[in-house]
């Protein structure tokens, strides 16, 4: 039975570098990558663990830190850009993506990251996450999903559980919550990936894993906000829960989980989709009826499937790891050749490919 730690990491041929940043010679290490400003977030905060994993994973891209940017939104998490010694910037409520699109597209030689919250993203940033994600531009967004607004102290958010008591819903949430994986799924992401704040091994095997993807990879990360959501993933954190709370996804290998792997994922029939089911209870052919995990599959009906077996409210099962991770061409990839292909059809002096350019296409003349 792998851990939920145990996780394939990249897609054939990966490397350290990222395909056409400059890479750096020589060791680094987090120190270099830490800055000068102090953190300010509440103690105890998720946020602590994931900066200090992504310090502690950014010296292993091989790049240099001038060609690296973090580009955040509004939230706590979005304080991210101060904290690293790269190049950053702190940006408007929910377009952290667009902006990440534009650096991306104009900059082949720049790893790009954004750093964002389930508020930010997902509430007035909502449309640009998802059109980030269908053009598949060359980035990585790092979704905090802490299930409540925390930097304006306490509100509901688009990922809180139906009948949430917060300061703005005092008799509860009559929203209905967004899953982020199962909507970047929908999306058509090219990468999709969930993990956890606490567990330090797994989420640099999946931060890994998403920087060498070529393509919009997001990776949501599981992130408790201790005053005012406090044990909010308790159920996938406990050490007498996790085990019967997290299904681990490894490529390649079946989707077993609970003590002695005694649960498993297998097909719906009556739904088309999946569910959990005891291996003891499937009889003869067991192994046979459950799911390989395939994240390389280019059709994500099944990868949408499994990401439907969280529960917005309570994290019964939580399926944890990379859901899907395929290649196809990206936004920026495309629009730089487009424009290299134009700049080489020019021909003759910059007068002469003006008058050309005027006297192109439909005209005519006024008597």
């Amino acid at each position: 039975m792998s851990s939920p730690t145990s996780i394939d990491i990249g897609m054939p041929g990966m490397k350290s570098g990222i395909e056409g940043v400059p890479t750096f010679e020589g060791e680094q290490t987090g120190k270099e990558y830490t800055s000068d400003q102090e953190v300010r977030w509440c103690p105890g905060c998720g946020d602590y663990a994931v900066l200090k994993a992504v310090q502690g994973f950014l010296p292993q891209l091989g790049l240099r830190r001038e060609n690296i940017v973090f580009v955040s939104g509004i939230g706590c998490s979005s304080r991210f850009p101060y904290y690293l010694d790269t190049y950053g910037m702190h940006s408007i409520h929910g377009r952290a993506p667009s902006i990440a699109t534009g650096i991306a597209t104009a900059r082949e030689d720049l790893s790009v990251w954004v750093v964002t919250g389930d508020g930010d993203a997902l509430s007035i940033g909502g449309n640009h996450l998802i059109h980030a994600l269908r053009r598949n531009v060359n980035m990585t967004i790092l979704l905090f999903n802490n299930r409540i607004y925390g930097l304006t102290k306490g509100q509901y958010s688009p990922t809180s559980e139906p009948g949430k008591i917060t300061k703005s819903t005092p008799m509860g949430s009559v929203d209905h919550p967004f899953n982020p994986v199962s909507l970047a799924l929908g999306a058509e992401a090219t990468f999709v990936a969930r993990t956890i704040d606490s567990d330090r091994k797994h989420l640099t095997a999946v931060l890994s894993a998403a920087a060498a993807h070529r393509g919009t990879s997001l990776v949501e990360i599981y992130q408790n906000c201790p005053i005012f959501n406090d044990g909010a993933f308790d159920a996938i954190k406990g050490a007498e829960t996790k085990a019967d709370a997290i299904i681990p996804l490894e490529h390649g290998q079946p989707i077993r989980f609970g003590s002695d792997g005694a649960k498993g994922l297998i097909r719906d029939s009556e739904t088309g989709g999946v569910k959990v089911a005891l291996v003891a209870d499937l009889g003869k052919g067991a192994e046979d009826q459950i799911l390989i995990h395939d994240a390389r599959n280019p059709d994500p009906t099944l990868a949408f499937a499994i990401s439907r077996l969280t529960d917005a409210g309570y994290l019964h099962q939580a399926p944890i790891g990379i859901f899907r991770q395929v290649e196809r061409p990206t936004y920026d990839d495309q629009a730089r050749a487009q424009v290299a292909t134009a700049h080489e059809a020019a021909t003759g002096t910059p007068i002469d490919r003006l008058a050309a350019l005027i006297g192109g296409g439909d005209t005519w003349t006024v008597a």
